[in-house]
């Protein structure tokens, strides 16, 4: 493929990107040259991950390319390329390393779906919906083993890197299934599941785009925390987007973490206020909350009212100060275009909330 020519199709330099491309204002005032690198790039990442999903078995090929087939915003490899801009962006590496971050990012979506009992993926059925959970489980297992055939190209240090990431996310769900242990402040223990759940992958997407282009350990180090620091916030936003209107554009619905009893961000906050001042309507909220939402009536009672109170604002905020703190460390990185447009990444990624 001629990068120069390599737009998703029907994609032209200057329209408006594909659905792939992160929401919310990452590409208003981004660099067009910067833009143009990064989408021609991203559409080499897209081919790369459909023969990487390919499979000669032909069940293995339809339910690894489900996933694939069904898009999504891609930010992992977008992270990459754009940490890679501090260096060497143009390196055969960094198309490696998005391919790497996405492929296992899929496959932990297999195995999340199967956990959560999620009905539906990026609007399709959910692969354990169609196939059940041993064949969805064992797909996932097939993309990780993908994307380890591909980050062993890179080297024995993107291999460890790799593994610490996997064991991560292992240790995220892990805790979140379990919950937090007695006396352990579940507050923290929450953040520490977001960190490892999702910021994990995005801090190695970032810190091995910035390694494989060449940059520096500091330039290296700052992207990596970043990456982190963003990871979280967008998790807390998608606590918010779960109290959303039907109506709105983010694709999700509303009260599906509260039905399913997924703690979220705004009712540990409620149950702080709970504990702390005792309000009778604040208990009130909670003991509907945590009662039968099995009737569709009562979620979207429920929903309503924790998405007007104070605990979803304060949630909102908390998710934009953990994307300024990953923007404020921008500040030690070159004053190039990327550094721009990963403050737009950033705060993209939590104002989609709103």
């Amino acid at each position: 493929m001629n990068p120069s020519s390599s737009f998703p199709a029907g994609l032209a330099a200057d329209s408006t990107p594909p659905a792939g491309i992160p929401e919310g204002g990452l590409w208003d005032g981004i660099d067009p040259d910067l833009a143009r690198r990064t989408l021609d790039r991203l559409a080499i990442v897209e081919e790369r991950l459909r023969a990487a999903a390919a499979n000669a078995d032909s069940l293995a090929d339809q339910t690894s390319r489900h996933l694939v087939e069904a898009g999504g915003k891609r930010l992992r490899p977008v992270l990459a390329l754009l940490a890679a801009e501090f260096g060497e962006a143009d390196r055969e590496q960094v198309v490696d390393v998005a391919v790497t971050v996405e492929l296992t990012h899929l496959a932990s979506l297999y195995h999340d779906d199967v956990m959560d009992s999620a009905p539906v993926r990026r609007g399709a059925p959910s692969a354990h919906e169609v196939w059940g959970n041993s064949v969805a489980i064992l797909t996932g297992d097939l993309l990780f083993a993908r994307a380890s055939l591909t980050v062993a190209k890179l080297g024995p240090e993107a291999v460890r890197l790799q593994a610490e990431t996997f064991e991560r996310l292992c240790l995220g769900q892990l805790h979140e299934t379990v919950g937090p242990r007695p006396g352990e402040d579940p507050g923290a223990h929450y953040l520490q599941v977001l960190a490892d759940k999702t910021a994990s992958l995005l801090a190695t997407s970032a810190r091995l785009g910035a390694m494989y282009a060449g940059c520096s350990q500091q330039v290296i180090d700052i992207v990596a925390e970043f990456g982190e620091l963003v990871g979280i916030g967008f998790q807390l936003s998608d606590d918010v987007i779960d109290l959303a209107p039907a109506d709105s554009a983010t694709g999700k619905t509303p009260g599906t973490d509260l039905r399913e009893g997924v703690v979220t961000m705004p009712v540990l906050l409620l149950r702080e206020r709970v504990l702390g001042s005792g309000i009778p309507e604040d208990a009130a909220l909670l003991a509907a909350i945590e009662g039968d939402l099995g009737d569709d009536e009562i979620l979207a009672d429920v929903v309503a009212r924790l998405r007007d109170h104070p605990v979803a604002a304060e949630a909102k905020r908390l998710a934009s100060d953990y994307a300024e703190r990953a923007v404020r460390l921008l500040d030690g990185l070159p004053d190039v275009p990327a550094r721009a447009a990963l403050t737009s990444y950033a705060r993209a990624l939590v104002e989609r909330a709103r």
